[in-house]
């Protein structure tokens, strides 16, 4: 199987049968149609070898991003500017905007994913309350899909990632739960975190530049 087979073969079999706090809801949009048909011709793009790659996890999918588009970080417009076209909500999502002014720096989108796969500790996003909730938000709702995360993980790590480091999106609490589970699993030799996109561009805007400067540093490309 190439590494797009493993992804989407991945993608349609993601369940979440777990009972989740009062509120909580889970996103999964891996069960439509169009989301499935866009997965299959972004990573057979991007992704239709058997390379080996360098996992780079986010925390979890959110409403304008992953959580409507299936893949991390990538809203419909950039989809769109991908030459993938859809009929999805036009909507931006921030985080996108700094990852895709990242990637741009980083010689494009073919020679990012070439190294780079993006992913989540949850790959299944949540909401509450109709907003964006990240799966530490809550209490008890990290041990609750402990065995979830670690379970999509080890799959993930089947297709021949790279174990020798991991890059962690957000450098607090995401930072911490990811670290505490490499802790107990040994997942990667080593996790290295990076300011969160998110948190750039809503607190650092001004310094976009030299946030992506460090991310090219740090990542090596």
């Amino acid at each position: 199987m190439t590494f797009a087979e493993h992804v989407l073969l991945f993608q349609k079999n993601l369940r979440l049968d777990i009972d989740l706090p009062k509120g909580v809801e889970v996103m999964n949009p891996y069960l439509e149609e169009e989301v499935a048909q866009l997965c299959e011709k972004f990573y057979k793009k991007f992704y239709n070898d058997n390379d080996q790659r360098v996992l780079v996890l986010g925390i979890n999918p959110g409403r304008f991003g992953g959580g409507i588009t299936g893949i991390p970080f990538t809203d419909p417009v950039k989809l769109e500017k991908l030459g993938l076209g859809n009929d999805l909500p036009k909507k931006r999502e921030l985080s996108a905007d700094f990852i895709y002014q990242m990637i741009d720096a980083c010689g494009g989108a073919q020679k990012f994913y070439k190294k780079f796969y993006i992913g989540a500790v949850s790959p299944l996003g949540f909401i509450k309350d109709e907003k964006n909730l990240n799966y530490y938000d809550v209490k008890g709702l990290p041990e609750i899909l402990e065995s979830f995360i670690v379970k999509c993980l080890k799959e993930q790590l089947s297709w021949g990632m790279n174990k020798e480091i991991c890059y962690c999106l957000g450098e607090g609490e995401n930072y911490k739960h990811i670290q505490r589970l490499n802790a107990r699993y040994g997942f990667f030799n080593e996790i290295a975190p990076l300011p969160h996109p998110r948190f750039i561009m809503q607190y650092r805007r001004k310094r976009v530049g030299e946030f992506i400067s460090s991310y090219k540093v740090k990542l090596k490309i």
